[in-house]
């Protein structure tokens, strides 16, 4: 199997009993290949990653939840259904737990009581949200992360067919 990327969504499930997810999740991202995760995926990046996850006292319900992306500053409108949160220091970039992933910094934040939405790792091709974007609450605002995620398998794609075409031309 060689596959462009790897794709992890929505539970149900605790994240801190998802250990056999956890390990495979380390093997993709120790072979830097791209991947999103969703909800459950979220939760499993994080603890991937190395950090902590845990219950939220009342959960995000609904399909009017405000999260804004930290990067834009945009705010978005979307669908949750999840009762665990990852927890990661909202405080800018930082080196994970799991130091050989590198750095990661909370991508999106929950504007109703800061709870992390999404992760995004800086130094390999992996990223995730903790809501539903294929759920469109609001009329495409997440559809730019199905787009990064295809971006990035083929720029992963074509990083490889260049590496490997190399080593033909090494061997001529």
């Amino acid at each position: 199997m060689n596959p462009d990327g790897f794709f992890m969504s929505n539970g149900p499930g605790d994240p801190a009993t998802a250990d056999t997810q956890v390990k495979l999740l380390r093997s993709v991202l120790d072979e830097k290949l791209p991947y999103f995760g969703i909800c459950f995926g979220n939760q499993i990046l994080g603890r991937a990653l190395g950090f902590g996850t845990y219950k939220l006292k009342y959960g995000h319900r609904g399909i009017n939840q405000p999260v804004m992306d930290r990067r834009t500053g945009k705010v978005e409108i979307t669908s949750q259904n999840h009762g665990f949160a990852v927890d990661a220091p909202l405080d800018g970039a930082t080196t994970a737990p799991e130091k050989r992933f590198g750095r990661v910094e909370v991508s999106h934040v929950s504007l109703n009581d800061d709870v992390v939405e999404g992760l995004s790792c800086l130094d390999i091709p992996a990223f995730s949200v903790q809501y539903h974007p294929e759920a469109a609450a609001g009329p495409h605002d997440a559809a730019y992360l199905f787009d990064r995620f295809i971006g990035l398998m083929a720029d992963t794609a074509s990083t490889t067919k260049t590496a490997t075409d190399s080593k033909t031309e090494d061997k001529k």
